[in-house]
């Protein structure tokens, strides 16, 4: 499952742009290998963050995985409803299971990959 509509990382985020705003996730794929998440540790708003930078982690019953950014920008709100609902990155990882938002410059998501590229990265 890798929706057209978004724009992909090399680390398995997602970005999701409208306008001047960026929804960052993680991917189903990222979702599979992780596991079960039991907590999540995001960027707030008002952070600063760099494109590829580390911004969080997210815990799982198989280890601990760093977030990173697919955009530069400053977040302007973090999803604070995982921490109640963990169970969502499974089930709705490119809907309900985004992590943070990112007010982006025009240009924010070249370099990421379409969908078709993103599919050649995870399938042998």
């Amino acid at each position: 499952m890798i929706p057209e509509d978004l724009y992909y990382s090399n680390e398995h985020e997602w970005v999701r742009l409208d306008d001047d705003i960026a929804t960052v996730g993680i991917t189903d794929f990222a979702q599979e290998q992780l596991g079960e998440i039991v907590y999540a540790d995001l960027p707030q708003p008002g952070d600063s963050v760099e494109a590829g930078s580390t911004v969080g982690e997210l815990e799982s019953t198989k280890a601990v995985s760093d977030v990173f950014s697919p955009v530069a920008g400053e977040v302007v709100v973090s999803n604070d409803g995982l921490h109640d609902n963990y169970e969502v990155f499974g089930t709705d990882p490119y809907g309900e299971g985004w992590l943070f938002k990112v007010r982006v410059a025009p240009d924010a998501v070249e370099g990421l990959m379409s969908a078709e590229e993103y599919a050649g990265l995870i399938t042998p």
